[in-house]
């Protein structure tokens, strides 16, 4: 398989230290939950993974912070700085130098950022989703790809374990829905299967014009939320394909986000009147279990991707992957010895006592 084209021996890291913090800054303030989990990845993952989340981030109020007029000219904004990104020249912005610099380190397909901005285009389209494939497939976009960039950062390019990446970042993604069905309603928005909600007796636009809890509304919420169980179970076996080093904060972030499903259940799954939390003690109590190695059957992550899914795993299989700097690269090498240097300050900065109780104190986002 032929290598990508290579940038030039002279080329260096567009992102510097300041970029690389305000990418930590915006993970800490826009999910706690991935926050707290990402404590416990290594430093050489976690730096990366704050630059994904950051033009996740970015790119999702690039669209949802303007006027419903005015989405469709911003997603192709978005587009463009994505292309500008892929093509080393990104935009001024701290996650636009981030991301330029790990998608050639991590040789992650254009075609993974493009399904989350398509997905994005969706949510400014106000799209509702008839079925639980239809959502399924939103989820593959907005959540899915995702998964699949940050398992290609932490080192994995197995099809198993990209599939199984994608089944847990549907299962957030549904997990996110059901909780957040009475803020989304507020803001006129509505992402619950309309066929479930039909044969509940709801009328979608009935309950977009006065959102209100019902046994009804519990019962497709429920519903959602045994869809994402099925998938947080499933997404177990993919624990097995990661360094063993990741395994930890992978398996925080799926226990977190299914307890935000518990904490919903708990409250008699009614996502109208609150908003479901994870409280500062349980989320540590949980990062604490994360801990623990798990013995979930690796057998299962052969299972074949969901078929809303499999287009991002095949886009992984079909992207060439370039071998580290040659010995005669002396910048690229360099660049390594910088990032070794950086990555050490950070891990000390992290297991400092100052940080602990930060990253295990909030609710839930």
């Amino acid at each position: 398989m032929p290598e990508p084209d290579r940038p030039p021996l002279w080329a260096t890291p567009h992102a510097d230290a300041a970029d690389r913090a305000a990418c930590r800054n915006a993970i800490r303030a826009g999910s706690r939950s991935f926050f707290a989990a990402s404590a416990l990845l290594p430093a050489q993952v976690r730096r990366p993974a704050y630059g994904l989340y950051a033009f996740c981030r970015l790119s999702d109020d690039a669209v949802d912070c303007v006027a419903p007029g005015a989405r469709a000219a911003a997603v192709t904004r978005l587009s463009a700085r994505l292309s500008r990104a892929y093509d080393g020249r990104p935009a001024d912005a701290p996650a636009d130098r981030a991301l330029a610099d790990l998608v050639v380190a991590h040789a992650i397909p254009q075609a993974l950022p493009l399904a989350l901005i398509e997905g994005l285009a969706w949510d400014g389209e106000g799209r509702r989703y008839a079925t639980l494939s239809d959502l399924t497939a939103y989820a593959a976009r907005v959540a899915a790809s995702v998964g699949a960039m940050m398992t290609l950062i932490m080192g994995s390019r197995d099809p198993g374990v990209l599939a199984r990446a994608c089944d847990l970042g549907i299962a957030m993604q549904f997990t996110n829905i059901a909780r957040d069905v009475g803020e989304d309603a507020r803001a006129g928005r509505l992402y619950l299967p309309v066929d479930w909600l039909k044969e509940a007796g709801i009328d979608p636009d009935a309950f977009l014009a006065d959102p209100r809890p019902s046994p009804a509304l519990a019962g497709v919420v429920a519903r959602l939320l045994a869809a994402a169980d099925l998938l947080y179970l499933r997404s177990e076996a993919g624990l097995s394909g990661l360094p063993h080093t990741c395994r930890p904060a992978i398996r925080a972030a799926r226990l977190i986000y299914a307890e935000i499903g518990r904490e919903l259940e708990r409250q008699g799954l009614d996502p109208v009147g609150s908003r479901a939390r994870v409280g500062g003690r349980r989320k540590a109590a949980l990062l604490a279990r994360a801990l623990i190695p798990s013995f979930a059957d690796g057998a299962d992550r052969a299972a074949p991707p969901l078929p809303e899914v499999a287009f991002l795993v095949e886009a992984v299989a079909t992207q060439p992957v370039a071998t580290g700097p040659a010995w005669w690269d002396m910048p690229g090498q360099i660049a390594r010895v910088l990032d070794l240097v950086e990555a050490l300050r950070e891990r000390e900065t992290f297991s400092s006592p100052a940080f602990a109780p930060e990253g295990a104190s909030h609710a839930a986002s």
